[in-house]
């Protein structure tokens, strides 16, 4: 699903025009983005959690050269699924362990 196409589910879902509701996904994105640039979290009960993740500075390998490189400390979004994502396929149920059939 791509962005128009979230637009449209969403407007017909919450029975806007698809002009209010992609100026609703924009505003959404826009307060995310600023408060994790603020050092917040952004938690929806039930759907996840938006979190801001600081990467240490480290030395890394070029491949082509084998040379060591500097990497700069990074910050990236990082998002964690709720209990309702978590949940949305069936875990394949493990063999029973235990007791053998005996063969008379």
């Amino acid at each position: 699903m791509n962005k128009a196409e979230l637009v449209a589910k969403m407007a017909e879902g919450a029975e806007l025009t698809r002009t209010q509701a992609e100026k609703a996904l924009s505003s959404f994105i826009t307060t995310t983005v600023s408060a994790l640039k603020a050092g917040d979290k952004v938690t929806l009960l039930g759907f996840g959690t938006f979190s801001a993740v600081t990467r240490a500075a480290r030395t890394g390998v070029n491949p082509q050269t084998g040379k060591a490189i500097q990497i700069a400390a990074k910050t990236n979004g990082k998002f964690t699924p709720g209990k309702a994502l978590k949940d949305l396929a069936p875990k394949p149920k493990k063999a029973a362990k235990g007791k053998k059939s005996k063969k008379k």
